[in-house]
């Protein structure tokens, strides 16, 4: 059933994709026409190479630049971390993708990525990933976190999801100090999202957003 599903979105996005083209280099949704991406190059470089400092998101980038795939899954939390946490246009994650993907198809990469960026074929505008959660409900004992990003490998489960909440002493013992072995988020989780939308609104009201 799961798999049939699946086939269902792929079918669905290449009947949007077909009947509407310019979506490959355009939002679906014109309103985003007006919203002001972040053009922070240190930010996107970071999201590329797997250090934002949220393991999640960086076990997905290091396993795409190591293998060319990803799960589903993680897909989806790296591509809400790019377009709602950092405010970068949805396209440069889509072009990064078709750049690295083994299994990449136009039609389904586009569609998930304006999916995650809320700019595509979907009524839920404010729907965004917290990587933090998605790992411990995902990827409970960090297994995932540490065969991709082993700095973490003597993280306790504990902080495993969150190893910027560690303490000093045990960042020590284990020899793993934020912002040296690892690096600290490059943003903070409850401020991004609450920009987002306050730069969401400022969209809808025909407002210029900055980011």
């Amino acid at each position: 059933a799961k798999f049939i599903d699946e086939l269902i979105w792929r079918e669905f996005y290449q009947s949007v994709l077909f009947h509407f083209p310019r979506l490959v280099n355009s939002n679906f949704r014109s309103e985003f026409d007006r919203f002001r991406w972040s053009a922070n190059e240190n930010n996107l470089l970071a999201w590329q190479k797997g250090f934002t400092g949220y393991p999640l998101v960086d076990a997905g980038m290091r396993e795409l630049n190591r293998t060319g795939w990803m799960h589903n899954r993680v897909r989806m939390v790296v591509a809400s971390f790019l377009t709602k946490h950092l405010m970068i246009d949805w396209q440069l994650g889509q072009r990064y993708f078709e750049e690295k993907l083994m299994d990449i198809e136009t039609a389904s990469n586009n569609g998930g990525w304006q999916w995650a960026a809320s700019t595509g074929v979907d009524p839920r505008p404010l729907r965004i990933f917290n990587p933090t959660l998605q790992s411990e409900k995902y990827d409970a004992e960090g297994n995932y976190i540490r065969q991709y990003v082993p700095e973490l490998r003597k993280v306790p489960p504990k902080y495993i999801h969150a190893p910027s909440t560690m303490p000093p002493a045990l960042q020590k013992e284990i020899g793993v100090t934020l912002g040296k072995e690892y690096p600290k988020p490059i943003v903070d989780h409850r401020e991004a999202v609450q920009r987002f939308k306050e730069l969401y609104v400022r969209m809808k009201k025909g407002k210029q957003s900055k980011p």
